[in-house]
């Protein structure tokens, strides 16, 4: 009962703290960045540009908040689900670090469109012409990419049967 009162108080620890970073990120982008030219930071490569999505990644399904609502509640119900029946023990701190950190990506976002109706994003990769992204975006694939990771190699299947 201690082991899960400490992942739980880790978890939200976590998502505190990354979604304060987040939506500070985020005022700063609105206060230097809005309504100003791109701030270029590596001519060609990376560029500081505000944006306002009103999407998902990449732009697509603009006006759709109420998928993103769903989409965000079910995955904060099911990421709460998992570290409740999780099994005590240091093995399965990596996947609760994984798990915080898509929650924070996900609520951080989420904040947004509930206060704005959009999702600011700012960092831009023009080497590449990637869709210009924010500070949840990169908790939300990082994670998801560790995740993967801890699934195919690092965890078995039988140390998921608590989810059964």
């Amino acid at each position: 009962m201690r082991e899960r009162k400490l992942r739980f108080a880790l978890f939200f620890a976590i998502n505190l703290c990354a979604v304060a970073l987040d939506q500070w990120t985020k005022a700063l982008a609105v206060r230097y960045l809005k309504g100003a030219e791109a701030r270029k930071l590596w001519e060609g490569v990376f560029s500081l540009t505000y944006l306002e999505n009103r999407g998902a990644a990449f732009g697509m399904m603009q006006g759709k908040q109420w998928l993103f609502f769903v989409i965000a509640a079910v995955v904060l119900a099911g990421v709460c689900y998992v570290l409740y029946r999780m099994p005590d023990g240091r093995r399965y701190l990596p996947l609760t670090l994984s798990l915080s950190f898509i929650c924070s990506g996900a609520v951080g976002n989420m904040i947004d469109r509930i206060r704005q109706g959009y999702v600011v994003d700012f960092f831009y990769f023009s080497l590449i012409d990637f869709p210009v992204f924010n500070v949840a975006d990169i908790y939300v694939t990082v994670a998801t990419v560790a995740l993967m990771g801890l699934l195919l190699f690092y965890y078995k299947e039988d140390e998921f049967a608590f989810l059964r």
